[in-house]
């Protein structure tokens, strides 16, 4: 239902495109606006793991300066049936986390050292295991898609008063073109941000299946969103079109923050993982090498940091998959 759901949503932003390209430029204003906005969205498709990561100065680790995280990526990812990411750490105080790539083997993840302190061992697989979902299901690559319609209705509408004449010859009414610049491209980001709201509840359920815990990613999110409010981000606030990326909205809350959420309600989302803990087999078991909990997850752990090391080097190959206890201290 989740995809269906996504597919009508593309369809209504494309429809609206097509709509204000006829009525303001007929069909070659249309093909104009069209053709350059993907132009500029196509540069941000293909590099823009490597833009975001450098907009929040996300550094890139292995298993030499990370050996627990990165070990516990690596075991999420052969339990997803996924390439091993690229691994990165955002010094940030505020806990969250994101995905970005445009497929699969051109994937990497990002956490802050905010939720390596916060979150336990349980918890951050949760988290991790969410992110992973998102490469797997290709919503990196899809809302790449989503935001190219939605820029190339802005880019539409920026120009609304130079594509008045319509295919006929007559010309737009004046307000009208005016309430196309104002109003088209807030109902495209609305529809973009419906889009990332059915993905992340998508995203939590196939998280909850890689990691072999619903509870966790439960744990989690409730953790994060109590942070996430109080704790600003300032890459976040340099950078607000990279928000919905995260697994809880980074940005401090407003007054409209309930209309342009990029993210379902928190509450909802516990809600539905909870759910999945008590339906019988609705959740299956962490696949063989999965992230194991410790012997203290039935009671409410300490948080505990994670050791964030140097910058990467060089990526080392492969070896056996390091225990599921704590990280070191």
């Amino acid at each position: 239902m989740g995809l269906v759901r996504t597919g009508v949503l593309l369809a209504a932003m494309t429809a609206l495109f097509l709509a204000i390209g006829y009525v303001l430029g007929g069909e070659g204003g249309m093909m104009m606006a069209l053709l350059g906005a993907m132009a500029m969205n196509g540069f941000a498709f293909w590099g823009s793991a490597d833009m975001v990561l450098r907009m929040h100065n996300a550094r890139e680790v292995d298993r030499r300066s990370a050996p627990d995280f990165y070990g516990l990526v690596e075991q999420l990812a052969r339990n997803a049936g996924l390439p091993m990411p690229r691994v990165f750490i955002i010094d940030s105080p505020q806990p969250n986390a994101f995905a970005t790539g445009r497929s699969p083997s051109h994937a990497a993840v990002a956490a802050t050292t905010g939720i390596l302190r916060t979150l336990t061992r349980e918890e951050l697989a949760g988290v991790m295991a969410h992110e992973l979902a998102h490469v797997q299901h290709r919503d990196t690559l899809l809302m790449t898609v989503a935001a190219t319609i939605a820029g190339a209705i802005g880019f539409l509408a920026q120009f609304a008063f130079f594509f008045r004449g319509s295919s006929d010859g007559e010309r737009t009414n004046p307000i009208a073109a005016l309430l196309i610049m104002i109003l088209a491209p807030i109902a495209a980001s609305i529809v973009q941000m419906a889009i990332s709201r059915t993905r992340e509840f998508a995203a939590d359920r196939r998280g909850a299946e890689i990691c072999g815990n619903s509870r966790w990613l439960a744990g989690a999110l409730q953790k994060i969103e109590a942070a996430a409010g109080h704790q600003p981000m300032p890459s976040v606030e340099r950078h607000p079109a990279t928000a919905h990326m995260f697994i809880i909205n980074p940005l401090m809350p407003g007054g409209l923050s309930g209309l342009f959420r990029s993210h379902p309600p928190t509450a909802e989302r516990i809600s539905r993982l909870m759910a999945m803990a008590q339906a019988p087999r609705n959740t299956p078991p962490a696949p063989r090498g999965g992230v194991r909990a410790s012997s203290s997850a039935s009671s409410a752990p300490k948080a505990s940091p994670w050791p964030v090391g140097r910058p990467a080097k060089p990526r080392a190959r492969r070896s056996s998959v390091p225990s599921s206890g704590r990280g070191k201290r």
